[in-house]
């Protein structure tokens, strides 16, 4: 069967929430929102379909909800990150995809993007790329499955953290606005734990 990618384009697209971009406001006693309790977590966690990792379930519960990352909270629209219009709540429970995973299919989508010379039609050439144009949109909507954007390091970078798969507690920096990359934030050649990342900056830990 032949997906219709306009249509799957703009089903994906109502997973995100309009909830405005921006680094949330610096942690301190007037900024830094209070913890949640054990009753919100789980809460939150139903609400999503997910369960948060170890280090980030603690962060939520013992020191606040916010802070240094996006601030989590119950709005009229549920459960949902404040001051984060990226992630994807239609995906949250797929698994998050390692970039090695989807590499060659991205190199083979690249290379079918239509051409004007392959289209004597110009209509028919708008046509099949928009086809493409989506189905690539799809593509790049998928390859933050099963992520959160915790943090926004402005000119369209951001900080990942993996809430669903067997990369589940990682963190990544999404790097795709200059490199096209989505990269893994490691220390000392291990991938650096959450409450680790809280304390230094993300592009500290890159190995570009």
């Amino acid at each position: 069967m032949t997906t219709d990618w306009p249509a799957e384009a703009e089903r994906l697209a109502r997973g995100r929430r309009p909830c405005g971009s921006g680094r949330p406001p610096a942690a301190g006693p007037d900024t830094c929102p209070p913890p949640l309790s054990e009753t919100e977590v789980r809460e939150a966690e139903a609400e999503l379909g997910i369960t948060f990792p170890d280090q980030y379930r603690e962060y939520l519960l013992s020191r606040s909800a916010g802070g240094a990352v996006n601030r989590l909270r119950r709005t009229a629209a549920g459960w949902g990150w404040e001051g984060d219009g990226d992630t994807n709540y239609a995906l949250l429970t797929a698994p998050f995809p390692h970039p090695d995973s989807y590499r060659d299919r991205e190199d083979a989508l690249n290379a079918r993007e239509p051409r004007p010379e392959d289209f004597p039609d110009a209509d028919v050439h708008r046509q099949a790329w928009a086809r493409w144009d989506a189905e690539y949109e799809v593509f790049q909507e998928r390859k933050t499955s099963g992520a959160v954007f915790v943090q926004d390091n402005g000119c369209g970078f951001a900080t990942l953290l993996v809430v669903t798969g067997p990369l589940r507690g990682s963190l990544w920096f999404d790097g795709r606005a200059t490199c096209d990359l989505i990269l893994p934030l490691a220390l000392d050649g291990r991938p650096v734990s959450f409450l680790e990342w809280l304390e230094r900056e993300s592009m500290d830990l890159l190995g570009w």
